[in-house]
């Protein structure tokens, strides 16, 4: 096209926009024009002097996502090309290597690896930064991208360049994708059937369970796993939102009222230009009487940030931990050129009960209001190393393995390896190295309060 057709279009645009805007504006207007010019020349001298020839659409489709870089990590422009891997992400049918990711000063981060999956068993853990996929830098990729690229069919392989946290040099990985499915509702072990073992002590009777995700199945899967806990003896739960990169807001809102009173404020959305929004619960939850910790860590993010915010703020549960993630954003899927590609904004952001903002902004600091912060007296931070310990002890618990006739024997086979040092040192499986087994405090002091409440109940009940 011409280089005065493209001026002539963008003009006729242009002209329209004036006209259907206020009068008042008209000096802002002009200087908005001149800026369409010089997109327009820059265009153009690019199409006529450019070393190589060059795609108009791509040349156009850069802008579009230059654009949207400029506002936040989570908004950006999706191609026809991207449209349908998108859609599939969205509706939780996919093949990929089990992984979640999100962006830090413009790094490409894992938050978490999905358990048994591709990227779990190939050692990827939360902290990894992301420098490449197949042999392409990641440093101007934005999450749409990223993910596109992570997704493909099961059976085709992808090779990642990953630099693990506390590492100088890095690796190159290479991962067969699967269908990915998703267990969100955990436990710590299981059992030597497979199922999970849901009292962490029974004399404390003290139940732990990992949600490791949101998505639609979640609030039920965790209302079955509390009734086999209580049906175990439970008296106190934990609930670990650790690593946690969030999900579905409608599920954070489900789980939420499984543990609030009827009226009690769950979130709200606020935006610029959007009608404000809030969630209450809908009536008594099934689970308001016992005692009930969170944990949560810089990995917690989104949905998980709802629902420890929500339980803190309502007075339902103690916060254990760390400062969270700070993603509070609500993105809007807005359909360009007829349905055939889409632009995914931020329109909103989430309120906890209290009023505050869980968004993180691009230029927030530490003193600023955002993410959820543990109860007073209930701060217990990790420091690098300790948190890849921990990362490493989790990998070897709750993984289901090939049985033996010895095993169903033995029972609880899991259990082995966690054992104190007073156990048989000359067990060779006990044997591995001669460290400590590894002690998680942040665990560990959810534990404490939960059972210190269970005992109080106990004595003021008699």
């Amino acid at each position: 096209m011409p280089r005065r057709n493209l001026l002539w279009i963008l003009s006729v645009v242009m002209v329209s926009l004036l006209c259907w805007r206020a009068a008042p504006g008209g000096d802002q207007d002009d200087q908005n024009y001149e800026f369409y010019r010089v997109l327009v020349d820059a265009i153009d001298h690019v199409e006529r002097s450019y070393v190589e020839n060059v795609d108009r659409k791509e040349l156009l489709e850069g802008a579009l996502r230059g654009m949207l870089n400029t506002l936040d990590p989570y908004s950006s422009y999706i191609s026809p090309e991207d449209l349908k891997q998108f859609e599939k992400q969205t509706q939780g049918h996919f093949g990929g290597i089990g992984i979640q990711i999100g962006q830090e000063q413009g790094q490409l981060v894992v938050i978490s690896p999905l358990v048994s999956t591709p990227a779990y068993r190939a050692g990827i853990l939360a902290g990894d930064k992301i420098v490449e996929i197949e042999g392409a830098s990641t440093e101007k990729t934005t999450l749409d991208q990223a993910v596109t690229r992570l997704q493909g069919d099961p059976g085709t392989e992808v090779t990642l360049t990953v630099l693990h946290e506390g590492k100088t040099e890095p690796e190159k990985i290479t991962l067969t994708r699967e269908e990915i499915k998703v267990e969100s509702v955990v436990g710590d072990l299981h059992k030597s059937d497979d199922t999970w073992k849901w009292l962490l002590e029974k004399d404390s009777k003290v139940a732990y369970i990992r949600v490791d995700s949101f998505i639609s199945s979640t609030a039920s899967d965790l209302d079955r796993a509390i009734k086999q806990a209580k049906a175990e003896g439970m008296k106190g739960l934990v609930i670990d939102l650790r690593f946690n990169p969030g999900g579905l807001l409608q599920s954070a809102i489900d789980v939420s009222d499984m543990f609030l009173k009827g009226g009690q404020q769950i979130v709200s959305t606020k935006g610029r230009n959007t009608r404000e929004r809030a969630w209450k619960a809908t009536g008594d939850g099934p689970y308001t009487d016992f005692p009930l910790a969170i944990l949560v860590n810089h990995y917690s993010a989104s949905a998980s940030e709802i629902v420890a915010a929500a339980l803190q703020d309502n007075g339902r549960a103690k916060v254990v931990g760390e400062r969270t993630w700070g993603k509070g954003s609500v993105q809007n899927v807005i359909e360009l050129d007829g349905g055939k590609s889409a632009l995914k904004l931020t329109t909103a952001e989430y309120h906890r009960p209290n009023g505050h903002n869980i968004h993180r902004r691009e230029k927030a600091t530490d003193s600023d209001e955002w993410g959820v912060m543990p109860d007073e007296g209930y701060k217990v931070a990790l420091a690098p190393q300790e948190m890849m310990e921990y990362l490493r002890w989790r990998r070897t618990r709750g993984v289901i393995r090939h049985h033996t006739d010895k095993d169903k024997d033995e029972g609880e086979k899991p259990d082995k390896p966690d054992k104190s040092d007073k156990s048989d040192k000359s067990d060779k499986s006990d044997k591995s190295d001669d460290k400590a087994p590894f002690a998680d405090r942040q665990l560990q002091k959810a534990v404490e309060y939960v059972a210190s409440q269970i005992k109080e109940t106990a004595v003021s009940q008699k």
